[in-house]
C-alpha cells in the first residue's frame, strides 16, 4: 500500500512538472497584446473591428498647406531634425522593421547617384595645366587658378591650386511635397469609438521634380517618434491655420485631429496589391475604386455603432 501511494506520488510530481514547464513555455511565446508603433495603443483583445490603410497626401493642395508653409514644410522640420540627432530611427520600408543610416537617409536625398569610379585625371608633375583645370591629387580633387601651371604641386602651392568644392544638388525642401500615411483603423469593443492609429510617414518626392520621372522615397518615420519629436519643439512644429493664425496648432494635433486629405492607396488584402494594380484596366478606374473604398470603410464605421 505505501509503494503504490509512493508512486502516485511521485506521479504527481511529474505532472506538476510538466505542468509548469507548459505554463513557462506559453509565457515565453506568448503574443504581445500592445502595439509598440502606437501612441495609444489599444490591446488586442479590445479590438473588434481593425483594418490597415495606406493614403497618399499632397502637401501642396489647398487642403494640406498648413503642413507645408513657406520656410516651415513639414519635410523641412523632419530632416531637420534627422540632422539634429532628434530622430534617431529611420526606415527602409513601413513595416519599420529594417532601418537606414542617417548618411544613407541623406545620401538619398542627391539628385543624381554619385559615381565613385569616376573622376578627373591624376596631376602629372612635367604637364602643363590652365586656368580652370581639374585633376586630382592623392584622391583630392584641384581646380587650377592660372594658365602655364606646370610642376607647381596641388596642395603645397595654394596661389597655383584651390581644392575644387562641388555644390551637391540636393533635393530642396519644397521639392519633397508628398508623404505616404500608413495606419490602422480600430474599433475599440470597451469604449465604442473607432480610432484612427497612424504607425508611419513616408517622405516621397514626386516623379515630377526627379530625373527619372519616378516618385523617390527618401526614408520611413515611425509616428510615435514624430509625435513625440513634435511636441517637443512647438517652437517649430507647427501646422499654420490660413484662415486664422491664432489656431495655429502643434503638427502632432494636427495629425491626430487628421487636419490632412489624403487618398486611399491601399487597404490591406491577402495580395498586397495597390488599388491601382487591383483596378489596372483603366487609371480612371483607380480613382472610383479609391472612392468606393473610402465610402466602405464609412459604412463599416456607421455600421459598428449597433455593436
Amino acid at each position: 500500500m505505501k509503494k503504490s501511494l509512493n508512486i502516485v506520488s511521485y506521479g504527481l510530481l511529474v505532472l506538476f512538472m510538466i505542468s509548469n514547464q507548459v505554463a513557462s513555455a506559453q509565457q515565453s511565446v506568448a503574443v504581445p497584446q500592445y502595439n509598440p508603433h502606437s501612441v495609444a495603443p489599444i490591446p488586442k483583445y479590445e479590438q473588434l473591428y481593425k483594418v490597415t490603410v495606406w493614403r497618399r497626401i499632397d502637401l501642396k493642395e489647398k487642403q494640406n498647406k498648413g503642413y507645408f508653409a513657406f520656410n516651415n514644410e513639414l519635410s523641412k522640420i523632419i530632416i531637420e531634425g534627422v540632422m539634429s540627432g532628434e530622430i534617431s530611427h529611420i526606415y527602409n520600408n513601413d513595416s519599420l522593421t529594417s532601418e537606414i543610416t542617417k548618411e544613407e537617409f541623406l545620401a538619398r536625398r542627391n539628385m543624381y547617384e554619385v559615381d565613385e569610379d569616376a573622376g578627373y585625371d591624376e596631376w602629372y608633375d612635367d604637364e602643363p595645366y590652365y586656368e580652370f583645370d581639374p585633376v586630382s591629387y592623392n584622391g583630392v580633387d584641384y581646380e587650377s587658378l592660372q594658365d602655364d601651371n606646370e610642376g607647381n604641386t596641388p596642395g603645397t602651392s595654394p596661389e597655383f591650386w584651390q581644392i575644387e568644392e562641388l555644390e551637391d544638388l540636393i533635393y530642396e525642401y519644397r521639392q519633397i511635397s508628398l508623404i505616404d500615411i500608413k495606419e490602422d483603423i480600430i474599433f475599440d469593443k470597451r469604449r465604442s469609438r473607432l480610432y484612427y492609429d497612424i504607425q508611419s510617414i513616408k517622405l516621397i518626392v514626386p516623379g515630377s521634380e526627379t530625373n527619372d520621372k519616378i516618385d523617390a522615397t527618401l526614408g520611413v518615420f515611425s509616428f510615435k517618434e514624430l509625435e513625440d519629436y513634435f511636441r517637443r519643439r512647438p517652437d517649430i512644429c507647427i501646422w499654420y491655420n490660413q484662415y486664422n493664425s491664432a489656431e495655429n496648432k502643434n503638427l502632432a494635433d494636427a495629425f491626430m485631429m487628421r487636419l490632412f486629405r489624403g487618398v486611399l492607396t491601399k487597404v490591406e488584402n491577402p495580395d498586397n496589391e495597390l488599388i491601382r494594380e487591383t483596378y489596372n484596366q483603366n487609371p480612371r478606374e483607380w480613382v472610383f475604386a479609391a472612392e468606393w473604398l473610402e465610402m466602405e470603410l464609412m459604412e463599416k464605421e456607421h455600421n459598428l455603432w449597433s455593436y
